[in-house]
């Protein structure tokens, strides 16, 4: 089937996800992650595939790798997100004018969503349940690296779409080629919104290139400032937690910010980090509070890239700054706006952070990893925005409706 057969097929099913009942919705989903389970020798053979045909040094490996623990949290997730109530068909707004006309603002699905994402099978699974969940048909545009774990888990979902007597069309994988790509980023008419997750990269060629209205789910470049007033208990295990809890995902830590009166504090900061034999690209300041005190082998001058860069590996960099408004003025000069944190006791620093930053999650004492819908209780995500129209931070089921009016009359006519 053409690309642009497919994309028919999703716009007509996307019709008939109005009529579901919410139970059955929740049904469908809890018997996917059923599925998910019973069928995990299966996903994880079709992602050793995938698995094979990647340097394992690349750090989209990790993003890419399935493991049984994994499948069992993408599964518990889809749980979640059955339990959650529809966010489709909440009066957001009611007025009556003094016309008698009664007029109400309601939720309802896009209609159709298309995701391009790059190595993240996980995503196959997270933005199914969240568009079935709000009645929305999803187009899934996943990278050539994960076609084989993408097939498979498309499939496992149309087995159990089938068993429940459901237009399987209401989900559909593209093919993994950029011909694909192109169709779906031109399809005005048939996708009422694209979502693009990956690499800076791919959400500029997304944004620039599309016809059809896209939501930037940006690159996450994350910092952590250390304040003059910071506590190194509290800091050393934020920094360690929020750099090495995984390396490859967007709300990894890449820049340490560090206030210029705790210096003499930096060591204790980072002694966790050699554990991951993370390296650190320092200015000289923090290069010389680091000497001696961490490997030498992990240890690098910074460079002027070091800085702005989404490392998705295990690198880090370190910057000294004079103060709050140096640190506040950096993040807002080079971060991407998604998630940066202070670590301080002082809350009128904090509230000025908090305030002043820029980004999507703005973090006091605690790691830039909990950037994540379920750490939210969102249930899922199906992106995190780094823009601010629509939707920021992490988006879930609430994100990915929209509104309409309805409007009751009586025979009121206008003059």
């Amino acid at each position: 089937m053409v690309v642009r057969e497919q994309l028919q097929e999703v716009y007509q099913a996307a019709k008939s996800l109005l009529r579901l009942s919410d139970d059955l919705i929740a049904e469908v989903l809890c018997a996917v992650a059923d599925e998910i389970i019973a069928q995990a020798d299966v996903i994880l053979k079709a992602n050793e595939q995938d698995l094979s045909r990647m340097d394992p040094a690349n750090p989209k490996y990790d993003r890419l790798k399935l493991t049984l623990e994994r499948l069992e949290g993408i599964a518990a997730d889809m749980r979640n997100v059955s339990k959650l109530p529809s966010p489709v068909g909440k009066v957001l707004k009611e007025i009556v004018r003094p016309n008698g006309l009664k007029i109400k603002q309601i939720s309802v699905p896009f209609g159709v969503i298309g995701i391009i994402y790059e190595a993240r099978p996980n995503v196959s699974f997270d933005v199914f349940s969240l568009c079935l969940r709000s009645h929305n048909a999803c187009v899934l545009k996943g990278g050539s690296d994960a076609q084989d774990t993408n097939e498979a888990s498309v499939c496992i979902i149309h087995g159990v779409l089938k068993r429940f007597g459901i237009d399987t069309h209401i989900v559909e994988l593209l093919p993994g080629d950029r011909e694909a790509t192109a169709e779906l980023l031109h399809a005005r008419g048939l996708v009422d919104l694209i979502i693009p997750r990956g690499s800076s990269g791919l959400i500029r060629f997304v944004r620039d290139n599309a016809t059809v209205p896209v939501i930037e789910t940006g690159a996450g470049i994350c910092h952590t400032y250390f304040d003059a007033s910071g506590d190194v208990a509290k800091g050393a295990p934020i920094i360690n937690n929020a750099k090495t809890r995984r390396v490859s995902v967007c709300n990894a830590l890449d820049c340490v910010l560090l206030h210029r009166t705790r210096l003499a504090s930096l060591p204790e900061l980072c002694s966790m980090l050699s554990n991951s034999n993370v390296i650190i690209y320092a200015d000289d300041e923090a290069y010389a509070s680091l000497q001696g005190h961490y490997p030498d082998n992990l240890l690098q001058h910074a460079q002027p890239d070091s800085f702005g860069t989404e490392f998705l590996d295990y690198k880090m960099a370190i910057k000294t700054v004079a103060s709050l408004d140096d640190a506040i003025d950096c993040i807002n000069a080079i971060a991407s706006g998604h998630s940066e944190c202070i670590v301080t006791e002082d809350k009128a620093a904090a509230d000025r952070f908090c305030s002043e930053v820029d980004a999507a999650c703005v973090y006091w004492n605690a790691p830039t990893s909990f950037s994540d819908g379920a750490q939210f209780g969102l249930g899922a995500e199906i992106g995190i925005s780094t823009q601010k129209m629509h939707a920021r931070g992490p988006m879930a089921l609430e994100a990915i409706t929209t509104y309409k009016w309805i409007i009751e009359g009586n025979g009121q006519i206008r003059k």
